[in-house]
């Protein structure tokens, strides 16, 4: 009965696609060069790298003169990051005109990026594959765009690597901290990539100012597969996707390190009890360790737990003293928020920075009957807005560290999400609250850009979605220009190294922090950080506002009284946004003010020079609604589509006015729409104006931006 309830529930209130065939197609065209009026390249600083590295000081990322650099990025996965080299240049400036100034390189180790796998190993680089590479990081360099490289993230290891059992190892995710010789892998291809010499820079990647971070693993963590059976060595198949067991021949390994590890942290009386008829104390499966004692619990988290400390430190060294590379560290990422992070984040604060990712309903739990769990810890292809306490912005703020700098390295609101609109401008307003030092979105594309024009919108490439690619433009102007202030206060919290391994047994109510006492909205009125793990238990903190929060600098506020209400604002002097169900509630800024009969959309305003709205000459409009694909059909639970559709993508028309006030001085207001690549599309529209108001009707043409110009 209550599943029944909840899908009526669901299909009550979801919008629909009906018609979106008849929608306009609305596309982006990675081959234009274009001269566009919105063009934030100038934000920007080039070449990047010019003065030197990147590092770390008061806990943030700096420049060798000491200013503050926030990075703005988005990832560049597999052939994304390799480009034709006739393209590269298009490509980097593309991504400059939007603000972008870093990219992270994912998936360069796999078999169809850098690794050359014609043999019967995967040792060697791909020769044609590093030129293709070289001349984009070369010709994003130019245009002040940093470069953050992946290590360890989808090697397929075969035979001739002379690794045990490679067609059961998969990727080796587990296994790659412990296996000798997975480890000795992972540093020779560092070693070759990070030695390597760029023909058009004319330096080797280990002494390039220009990457500002070099990660080490992705997404990989010996606690995580501990606790989701994943180190057992019972497999059953081959693997063919990211996540499975370990093949047999490792787990036994893992259990003889376990057996060495124990008689010099355990005493002789316990391990007597623990050992079976063989001598041997046998590792837990996940059912076992939650009905563990305390003691044994303890155990085999802390041998887990110093595995991974161990393999972070000495890669580290080996990079530092032995290749000599002179970027900053990035260990993982704080990744699984249906579980405790602080117990792999022993492990990663070793290193310069913290990292995290965030999918607001990642796509591959939409179906899974757990999926409350997984996607966001809400009813599938719900938004964001109507679920404060368990935000994006929730969820990653565990994580942040005091005294580091903590990126965001991943995050997306996945197509075909109806409500991803919210996403970018959120989570960019409330990272500039919460002072975060950087945020890739995940991803550009999985492909040579140039090459997909007749593919279809995908669940996580921006490089066609023309709504979430052209509001990073205005996430620039809020986090990485700094228009949303930090919040005036900080609040702090602890943890001993006993909650560190108890929060491994809490249960999903007390996620994502598992800090019990912790109101999950205060991350959204302060700034928070963990200040360690060795420290005093962490008390209870007072209680937060849950439906009508404001930060402390009073210039967000997030409103959500239920299903169909969410809603936030952003009101700040340089940029300002409302976002969420603007046809149901009545909402403004200073400056800005939306009567919407489009149910859902996300619109923001930022000057485009260094005024205030209200004294500026040139401004950013994005008015974000939805995206489809050409045929596409959504399936029976409005979950995932039963028909995926093609190209070319289409824009959901908006329906509703836009009035701007308190324009100093304006005695007119014209607005330019934009085509997807940002270039002039049709005249400008001239806004009325009635009183104190400038009105610009959204029904006169397709767009997800416009350049107004006041004079």
């Amino acid at each position: 009965m209550k599943k029944m309830m909840l899908v009526a529930c669901v299909s009550a209130t979801l919008l629909t696609v009906r018609g979106a065939d008849e929608w306009p197609a609305y596309t982006v065209d990675w081959r234009a060069n274009v001269n566009s009026p919105a063009d934030l390249s100038s934000l920007l600083q080039a070449p990047a790298g010019k003065d030197g590295f990147v590092t770390v000081k008061n806990g943030h990322f700096v420049r060798p003169d000491g200013s503050r650099l926030r990075i703005w990025g988005i990832n560049a996965t597999g052939r994304a990051g390799l480009p034709a080299k006739e393209n590269a240049a298009t490509i980097a400036a593309a991504l400059a005109r939007r603000g972008i100034n870093c990219i992270r390189f994912h998936f360069l180790d796999a078999a169809w990026a850098l690794t050359d796998d014609k043999g019967d190993n995967t040792r060697a680089l791909n020769p044609e594959a590093l030129d293709r590479l070289d001349k984009f990081i070369f010709e994003l360099k130019q245009r002040g765009i940093y470069a953050d490289l992946n290590l360890n993230v989808y090697r397929r290891y075969k035979p001739g690597d002379g690794v045990r059992e490679s067609e059961w190892l998969g990727i080796g995710k587990g296994a790659t901290y412990f296996d000798e010789r997975l480890i000795e892998l992972q540093r020779e291809y560092a070693q070759k990539l990070l030695t390597h010499t760029n023909a058009y820079t004319g330096r080797a990647y280990r002494e390039e100012p220009a990457v500002a971070v070099i990660e080490f693993v992705n997404e990989n963590s010996l606690i995580e597969a501990w606790l989701a059976n994943r180190l057992i060595g019972n497999q059953t198949n081959k693997p063919n996707d990211t996540w499975h067991d370990i093949p047999p021949g490792y787990a036994a390994d893992l259990t003889k390190k376990f057996n060495a590890w124990l008689p010099s942290h355990v005493p002789a009386a316990k391990l007597a009890a623990w050992r079976d008829a063989s001598g041997v104390v046998q590792r837990m499966n996940k059912g076992q360790a939650l009905k563990a004692d305390a003691d044994r619990f303890a155990a085999e988290a802390h041998f887990l737990m110093e595995i991974e400390r161990d393999f972070f430190r000495n890669m580290a060294k080996y990079l530092r003293e032995e290749v000599g590379a002179k970027s900053l560290f990035i260990g993982d990422s704080d990744h699984n928020h249906g579980m405790s992070g602080l117990a792999h984040g022993v492990a990663l604060a070793q290193l310069d920075a913290m990292d995290g990712h965030i999918y607001w309903q990642h796509p591959h739990y939409l179906s899974d009957p757990r999926s409350k769990r997984r996607t966001g810890f809400s009813i599938p292809n719900t938004p964001m807005v109507d679920d404060p306490a368990r935000s994006s912005v929730v969820q990653l703020s565990r994580t942040a560290l005091a005294g580091k700098p903590y990126t965001i390295s991943e995050a997306n609101h996945p197509f075909p999400a109806e409500f991803a609109c919210e996403g970018v401008p959120i989570l960019a307003a409330y990272a500039a609250l919460q002072d975060w030092d950087g945020i890739f979105w995940y991803s550009l594309a999985h492909d040579d850009v140039v090459t997909m024009e007749k593919k279809a919108l995908a669940h996580f490439d921006f490089a066609k979605d023309a709504v979430k690619l052209n509001q990073i433009a205005a996430g620039a102007l809020l986090f990485l220009r700094g228009d949303v202030q930090t919040a005036r206060q900080t609040l702090t919290r602890s943890y001993s190294r006993q909650q560190v391994v108890d929060g491994l047994r809490l249960g999903w109510k007390d996620a994502p922090y598992f800090t019990p006492g912790f109101p999950l909205t205060l991350p959204l009125i302060h700034a928070v950080r963990n200040t360690g793990f060795d420290g005093p238990p962490t008390g209870a903190f007072a209680a937060t506002p849950t439906n009508n929060i404001t930060s402390d600098t009073g210039e967000i506020t997030w409103r959500a009284e239920g299903r169909g209400t969410g809603l936030v604002v952003v009101d700040t002097p340089r940029s300002q946004a409302l976002i969420g169900h603007l046809a149901r509630a009545q909402a403004a800024t200073k400056n800005l003010r939306a009567e919407m009969q489009t149910p859902f959309t996300a619109i923001t305003l930022g000057a485009l020079d260094a005024q205030p709205i209200a004294k500026a000459q040139r401004l950013l409009l994005t008015v974000g609604s939805r995206m489809a694909n050409s045929g596409m059909t959504w399936n029976e639970k409005h979950t995932s589509l039963e028909q995926w559709g093609n190209a070319p993508a289409r824009l959901e028309p908006l329906a509703g006015k836009i009035m701007l006030q308190g324009l100093d001085k304006a005695n007119a207001v014209n607005a330019q729409p934009l085509d997807g690549d940002g270039a002039p599309l049709g005249a400008p529209i001239p806004l009325a104006r009635a009183g104190a108001d400038w009105t610009l009707d959204l029904g006169q043409r397709v767009t997800v931006w416009y350049v107004l110009t006041l004079q």
